[in-house]
């Protein structure tokens, strides 16, 4: 399996992710909604760094990767990556707490997040993936 076929499969788990998030945040299972928006977004970066030939790291949050490789992509994404590195950070911080809630305060998940949390994750979400899957377009069509 070659990048881009990784690509494309980690931008197809991206896209079921986004689907199903839309279906809980209309259920109001919010803190749902902002895990997996943080995974649409990890996986949607991650097939952007692989479309271009760079091995994504192990870890959650890409933003400085995508920094560091800025010159590999095409301007109009050069343009954005600041903007997804924010995102990226933004929903990493979110990743466990989203989960398993805030142990140190004892507060459930559920209690963590309102509406307006989970719609910005999931906004945040489609607008990396419709980056990458535009990227993924680019350079495979």
């Amino acid at each position: 399996m070659n990048n881009l076929d990784m690509a494309r499969s980690y931008l197809r788990q991206a896209e079921e992710r986004v689907k199903w998030t839309s279906q809980a945040l209309e259920d109001g299972n919010y803190a749902y909604v902002v895990r997996q928006s943080q995974e649409a977004v990890e996986l949607s970066l991650k097939a952007c760094l692989r479309i271009v030939g760079v091995e994504p790291p192990k870890w959650h949050d890409v933003g400085p990767v995508l920094r560091r490789e800025r010159e590999k992509f095409p301007e109009w994404f050069r343009n954005s990556i600041d903007y997804l590195a924010m995102i990226s950070r933004t929903l990493r911080r979110e990743r466990e707490a989203s989960m398993y809630g805030d142990e140190e305060t004892g507060t459930p998940p559920d209690q963590l997040y309102s509406r307006l949390d989970a719609e910005q994750a999931l906004e945040y979400a489609r607008e990396a993936h419709s980056k990458a899957k535009k990227l993924y377009e680019e350079y495979c069509t």
